[in-house]
Parts: C-alpha cells; structure tokens; sequence
C-alpha cells in the first residue's frame, strides 16, 4: 500500500502540534489542506488515525502505533535526501540543537561563530531544556548533555571543556558579616542560594577533597528554578544575601572582578565535560556532519 509522503508528513504535523491549526503552521499550508491530507490518508488506510474533539486532536491507538514507526522513518527520508547536500561545495540547512542553559551559556559561545563562520549556509537553531529530552521527538537533530544524561544508544562527542568544577562563593560582604565556612559542614549554619529543577529535586551540593566525598544539604534562603533564573542567585550572592554554588566558569566573572570571593576552594568538585550526542545511524545531515566535523577538529 503507497502512501503520499506529504499525506504522512501532514499527519505527523497534525500530531506533534495537537490540531489542525499547529500542523499546518508547521507544514507551511493551509488548515484545510492539512485535513483533507489526514482524511485522505484515513481513507486510503481503511483506519481513523485521529479522534477529534472542539478542544484537542490526539491520535487513536493505530495512529499512534503509526506514529512511532513513521516518525524514525522520515527522518531517515530526510537524511537520505540530505545527502545531496555533500555535493554542494558549502553543506546547506538547519541545524536545531537541544542544550542544557549551561552549554547555551558556557560552550556554545566559543563554538557557534566560528562555525558559522564557517558554514554561512547552515542556520543553526538553538533550543534550551535542562530536563531528559528524546531529541528526535523534541525535533532536533542533536543534543547537548553530560554523560549521565545521555540517552542509550546514541553517539556522543566531547564538546566544549573536558574538565569542569563546581565552586562555592560568596561576596566579601557576607563573609565579613557571617564568617569565612572552613568545612562544607559549616555551610549547614549559613544562608545558602539553591537550585531547583523542573522535576522538583533540589541537588545537594558536593564537594571533594582528595579522597574524600560529601554532600550537604543547607536550608535554603532562596530557591532559584535551575538553568537562566540561575543568574538570579549568581546577583543575589553578590548583593550579600548568601552562598552560591555553581559551574566555576558561570561564577569566575565575578570571581575575577571580585564581587565574590571564593570559599572552600579546596573542595570544589571535578567533573567530565558534555558531550554532542546524536542518533547512532549511518546517513546524517549535512548539517549534523559538518557540526560533528566542526568539533572534533
């Protein structure tokens, strides 16, 4: 049985963006275009792929056993017509990339203008998501993650730092008014900035010292969503109100200018750097490959 790949592509729309209306912004055609696509589809496969209601679009079991074979598929479509691309003298395309706000912040900035520089005919689009994320079904090409984030089967590739540590700081003026920590214990009696991510957890703060490890785990003193509200408790430490603890590059700005001032240096946990990770398959964009070139060179 064929199908038209504008029909399953249309249908596909239809899904991820939950209605008619979303399906067709994305497919670049009319509302009534993209439903006269899915009712020609329903039709040539004897099967109603979609319930639809005044308020929602959800697909029904077969459609969403559709779905999850038809997906992989056209993305696969979409890496063999990329191939083309290597013949160009410059790759050519989008490039979406999923990234946690660190790597937005810390690693992309010395990485993106260079490629751009590059490869002027990639445009490269940029989402930022601190949570596990299946970068296929984000529609994205690749991600960003640290190696205990990465998802199983994919290949990753070192990016940005290979080495990174947490750091512990405060700004001078608190320290002269509540006392320098001298053991990440004391840091139980001080007032402490903390992380939340989208989940809920609140990660205790580690730290090392030879061989020996510890977390603790302060009474906050503000509670901050992980990621860009992060800069949020990077000022507030600043402005006196307590303790941080962060990526040293996010902090060493303000390390080095002396806004803050270091505590429990000696303690600041090491780390393995993130890494690019991408669908572990034979035909990638041409995009994709030049970036995973990029790279590793």
């Amino acid at each position: 049985m064929k199908a038209n790949l504008s029909d399953l592509n249309a249908f596909v729309a239809v899904v991820k963006a939950k209605g008619f209306r979303g399906g067709a912004r994305q497919s670049d055609i009319s509302a009534s275009a993209v439903s006269d696509a899915v009712r020609r589809l329903e039709t040539q496969l004897g099967v109603r792929l979609l319930n639809r209601t005044t308020r929602t679009v959800a697909p029904t079991e077969a459609g969403q056993r559709l779905l999850e074979k038809l997906v992989p598929a056209l993305r696969e479509v979409e890496a063999a017509l990329e191939v083309v691309n290597g013949f160009r003298d410059q790759p050519a395309g989008t490039l979406r990339l999923n990234v946690p706000v660190s790597a937005l912040k810390l690693v992309l900035p010395g990485i993106v203008p260079r490629f751009r520089a590059a490869y002027p005919d990639i445009l490269l689009e940029v989402i930022a998501e601190d949570g596990f994320v299946d970068v296929l079904a984000a529609g994205c090409d690749a991600g960003i993650r640290y190696g205990e984030r990465l998802q199983q089967d994919m290949i990753a590739v070192p990016i940005g730092p290979r080495v990174q540590r947490f750091a512990c700081a405060a700004a001078p003026e608190y320290l002269a008014r509540c006392g320098l920590p001298r053991h990440p214990r004391d840091l139980l009696a001080h007032e402490c900035l903390r992380l939340r991510f989208n989940s809920g957890a609140m990660p205790p703060w580690e730290f090392e010292r030879g061989k020996e490890t510890l977390q603790v785990d302060p009474k906050p003193a503000l509670i901050v969503q992980a990621g860009a509200a992060a800069d949020l408790a990077v000022d507030a430490a600043i402005g006196g109100m307590g303790l941080v603890y962060l990526f040293q590059e996010w902090l060493q700005p303000h390390l080095d200018s002396g806004a803050l001032q270091p505590v429990l240096q000696e303690w600041w946990p090491k780390f393995s750097g993130p890494f690019l990770y991408y669908p572990g398959r034979r035909l990638l964009p041409a995009p994709l490959r030049a970036f995973v070139d990029f790279v590793r060179a």
